[in-house]
């Protein structure tokens, strides 16, 4: 449900799903339900129809997919719920009935597997074995496991209903061994696993230099580069550089800088000389005079004082204060 480009990620997701034909959406929830709810009610707005497979206790990532798929039948469509790519949805499902494949994994290369799982594959791309952050002397192929999954919904009647199931390391290495037909499809589009700050914003940033082909635009009207949402002010003495977002209701005052490559949250007030680059805030946060905010994460609420200067990855949690003049350098961290 984190932003991207002022808009829930899942969207973005939901978009992808209904290009490549897939409208019937089922998501497998189980924290925070009802804020997920109202954020994308039953997908209408996203051409889609949604329905919520809510889990009372945490299944794991099995046992949230076989819970979800008593609600489908077919060949269902699984992503995580932490990826942005583009992949082509079509050529996958190609790929999958050509094959007559029971579960079809995508394949991502990446240059060093060993913070992942990486899946061995025949030439023929049947997957032969899973390894989970294998050592440098145990990598055998640099192709790890992309997050979408396209599987006989009839295959996952056998995972167990009475306890957490890892769909990773227990049900794709079970039907692997029992000789179910499972392939490995070795896609090369954009993709980013955003579960972390410095992904978060990198992977808004990629969207704003079209580096992501996606057919949903922020919210708001394009104006000269940017994206400007309903009720925005800004003042004639301050400047916007595109790529830029700002939401409804953002109030940029005299003499501020916002952008290139700065994503505002509905509400925020950007105080005066205050400059915002590189960086992401949510929803109706307060920047004060003068400060410098430079490749930063800012969560909803938060209040920067007056001469602050953030560097980058820095991220500040919802609803914390940061003094005037303060100064937050250094390292990744949190500030909250």
């Amino acid at each position: 449900m984190v932003p991207l480009l002022n808009r829930p990620f899942l969207a973005y997701q939901l978009a992808l799903l209904r290009e490549h034909g897939v409208t019937d959406v089922v998501l497998a929830c189980s924290y925070r339900v009802d804020d997920v709810r109202t954020a994308l009610g039953d997908g209408s707005s996203l051409g889609t129809h949604l329905r919520y497979a809510v889990e009372a206790e945490p299944r794991g990532t099995g046992g949230g997919v076989r819970n979800a798929v008593d609600l489908a039948r077919g060949t269902v469509v699984v992503l995580n719920g932490d990826v942005l790519t583009d992949a082509d949805l079509g050529a996958m499902h190609r790929f999958h009935v050509g094959r007559g494949a029971r579960v079809t994994i995508m394949l991502i290369r990446v240059p060093d597997p060993r913070a992942f799982g990486v899946v061995e594959c025949a030439d023929d791309g049947r997957i032969r074995a899973f390894r989970e952050k294998p050592a440098a002397d145990e990598i055998t192929t640099d192709t790890i496991n992309g997050g979408i999954y396209m599987i006989d919904a009839a295959v996952l009647s056998r995972v167990p209903r009475d306890r957490p199931v890892s769909i990773e390391r227990e049900v794709f290495p079970a039907l692997v061994a029992d000789g179910t037909p499972c392939y490995g499809w070795v896609a090369d589009p954009y993709w980013r696993d955003i579960g972390n700050p410095d992904a978060y914003r990198a992977a808004q940033l990629d969207l704003l230099d079209g580096k992501v082909r996606s057919p949903l635009a922020p919210p708001g009207e394009r104006t000269r580069g940017s994206w400007i949402g309903d009720g925005v002010r800004i003042d004639p003495a301050a400047r916007l550089d595109p790529p830029s977002v700002l939401g409804r209701g953002v109030e940029v005052a005299a003499g501020a800088s916002v952008g290139p490559r700065a994503v505002v949250g509905a509400g925020c007030r950007i105080g005066a000389g205050a400059s915002i680059t590189g960086s992401v805030l949510w929803d109706d946060v307060t920047v004060g005079e003068g400060a410098v905010l430079d490749g930063c994460v800012v969560a909803s609420a938060a209040r920067v004082g007056a001469r602050v200067e953030i560097a980058p990855g820095i991220t500040v949690e919802a609803g914390a204060i940061v003094p005037d003049g303060t100064r937050l350098q250094g390292s990744p961290a949190t500030l909250s």
